[in-house]
């Protein structure tokens, strides 16, 4: 009997993950192909044989996306599977119909064919959208349950933009880790706030010996927390879903893909950034809730920002540096960084535009709508090498960072800087700490007596 030849579309994350615990031992299936999106730089690459097992002794080409249709054409392609996340459902539907057209079969698996079982209780964090405060809301359920005296293990959403056979399993305690596998800034920026606060996080490629590794860790593991990317489901079941909204993008969470399986699944839902976002757009989340998943306990979050030095910002020109990811495919129009510049009084916000360098002109050509602030892309040494330059180039007083780490370990910068911090606070009842209480009693982990 014939295999049937699949294309796995993704953007090195989900995708490996479906190839992985779908695809990789089934005789039934041969892979051809993945195709590669929204990330920079990660198609041309192989999937390499030691990863992809014994039905793919040469490994698996990878692809750009752009390059779906001929390839569904020259490989005689049966199966096109959908998986990568945080983009609208209309944009999932319009790849479904080039697949179609083509008379190839569009598939999306789901959570019963791609989730892992762990032998630990397990708390799954993500997000309605890319930036909804996911991180944050991670590093306190985090905090909260050290407190409590057990020993958490972070496992975070596949980041694998480097040499995919070193990164099969990542584990990230101290520091140093960071340099040992070579991190990128957006991987800093997850792994850096878990390891300062003192837990161990893991990351990498292959999910299931990432899951073994993970709940026998040296340090010991009580809870397995899954850091979620974009607005992906979880690879792990969980125990208990935390699913944290946006309403600065109010409709995302019944738009996007997936976000409404992840409202509908969802066992808590935290609307997070209400202090800054419109009442309107809290109420259309709040509702849209309600008519989806009306079982969920809602949570309301806040995410308070301070400064290291506001007199930096009074009556200043300065350039708001942000997260790369939220404001690229995430498509949020501000971040920490304005919203501090609002806040602390900045004369005026520059325009980076003007003194783009390198790719990241490619990157405000790909993502036109980023406005006027400047995301850190450092996916390459020659991307970081481009965000620095850019910065000096600026012309400003001087440079806020909105992201979750210290640039200026990283890159220099010839004028002054200072920083943003956040986290999530809650308002009102219920709270957090109620949420975990019952997880923890459910689970026979609270402490006896």
């Amino acid at each position: 009997m014939r295999r049937e030849n699949v294309i796995i579309i993704g953007a090195a994350g989900r995708d490996f993950h479906n190839f992985n615990t779908y695809f990789r031992n089934n005789p039934d299936f041969q892979v051809v192909a993945f195709t590669a999106a929204q990330i920079p730089d990660i198609d041309g690459r192989m999937y390499p044989a030691d990863l992809a097992g014994t039905l793919y002794p040469e490994g698996i080409p990878i692809y750009h996306q752009s390059q779906l249709k001929e390839l569904i054409k020259t490989l005689g392609v049966d199966i096109c599977v959908f998986a990568y996340s945080d983009v609208p459902n209309q944009y999932v539907m319009r790849i479904a119909a080039q697949v179609n057209a083509l008379g190839a079969e569009f598939l999306l698996l789901g959570p019963r064919q791609t989730e892992l079982s762990s032998t630990k209780p397990v708390i799954s964090v993500w997000a309605t959208r890319t930036g909804s405060g996911k991180s944050q809301t991670s590093r306190k359920i985090v905090q909260m349950l050290m407190a409590r005296g057990l020993k958490v293990v972070a496992v975070r959403h596949p980041m694998p933009y480097g040499d995919l056979s070193a990164q099969k399993v990542q584990r990230f305690a101290t520091l140093q880790d960071l340099v040992k596998h070579k991190c990128t800034i957006e991987e800093i920026e997850e792994y850096e706030p878990h390891i300062v606060r003192g837990n161990v996080i893991y990351s990498g490629v292959d999910y299931e010996a990432i899951l073994h590794a993970a709940e026998n860790d040296p340090d010991g593991c009580d809870v397995i927390l899954w850091d979620g990317g974009n607005n992906d489901f979880p690879f792990y079941g969980p125990d208990l879903s935390i699913v944290v909204a946006d309403p600065h993008r109010a409709g995302a969470e019944v738009s996007y893909y997936p976000s409404e399986i992840n409202i509908l699944t969802a066992d808590v839902v935290i609307i997070n950034k209400i202090d800054t976002a419109d009442p309107e757009s809290v109420d259309v989340v709040r509702r849209n809730i309600a008519a989806v998943n009306p079982g969920a306990v809602v949570l309301d979050g806040v995410s308070p920002i301070h400064v290291e030095d506001p007199s930096l910002i009074r009556g200043k020109r300065v350039l708001a540096v942000e997260d790369g990811p939220t404001l690229t495919h995430g498509e949020m129009k501000i971040g920490a960084a304005v919203v501090a510049a609002r806040k602390y009084g900045a004369a005026a916000l520059v325009d980076p535009r003007p003194f783009l360098a390198g790719s990241l002109q490619g990157t405000f050509r790909t993502y036109p709508g980023i406005g006027t602030l400047l995301p850190a892309m450092g996916y390459s040494p020659a991307q970081v090498k481009d965000l620095e330059t850019t910065i000096n180039n600026t012309d400003c007083d001087a440079v806020l960072i909105g992201t979750p780490i210290d640039l200026t370990r990283l890159i220099k910068i010839n004028k002054p800087v200072t920083r943003v911090y956040y986290d999530l606070e809650e308002i009102g009842h219920p709270k957090l700490a109620e949420v975990l209480d019952q997880f923890l009693m459910k689970t026979e982990l609270a402490p006896k007596g």
